[in-house]
């Protein structure tokens, strides 16, 4: 008989936007698990919570990271919020501990790497974990809108911010 192997512990970030949103999973700080964009068209939110759903059933977390969206961080759309408050309480419901962390706590945390930007902070993580190398965006003009891509690089600096961070739960954030 053979003991089964000890499961690592996974921290999973979503970061949603204009078009769905972008997550990864990591198993560590050096270890990237997962990472995927999910665009839906139509009935975004509720789509995105059944993906959601699926994706913390599948992975089954132990820690879930967002971006703070409350009525303080003015560039988040009411229909995001509505989304990021169904995701905390899908993670709540599977007992999944929720991690938030401001735009100016994962800036801080990639500053001493030179990156204060999505864009830069997106080319930090690619050259920290390869496996992202290969759909990281390019700088944009500024004529150019925002590359979509960018979620998932903003997920992953969100789990890399709570590592380095440590566990700042929800309850700490709202204490």
């Amino acid at each position: 008989m053979t003991a089964a192997t000890p499961r690592k512990p996974l921290t999973i970030a979503v970061q949603p936007n204009a078009r769905g949103f972008g997550w990864a999973a990591f198993e560590g700080p050096f270890a990237i698990h997962e990472w995927d964009l999910v665009i839906f068209n139509r009935d975004k939110n509720a789509k995105c919570l059944e993906r959601i759903e699926a994706l913390f059933a599948r992975l089954l977390p132990d820690t879930l990271c967002l971006e703070a969206f409350g009525p303080e961080v003015p560039r988040r759309t009411e229909r995001v919020r509505r989304l990021c408050k169904g995701i905390v309480a899908l993670a709540m419901d599977r007992g999944i501990d929720v991690a938030i962390y401001t735009r100016d706590q994962v800036r801080s945390c990639f500053a001493d790497l030179g990156a204060r930007t999505r864009v830069e902070i997106a080319h930090a993580v690619a050259r920290h974990h390869a496996a992202l190398g290969e759909i990281v965006p390019k700088r944009r003009q500024a004529w150019d809108s925002e590359d979509h891509r960018l979620a998932v690089f903003s997920a992953a600096a969100l789990v890399l911010t709570h590592y380095q961070l440590g566990a700042r739960t929800l309850f700490d954030a709202l204490g």
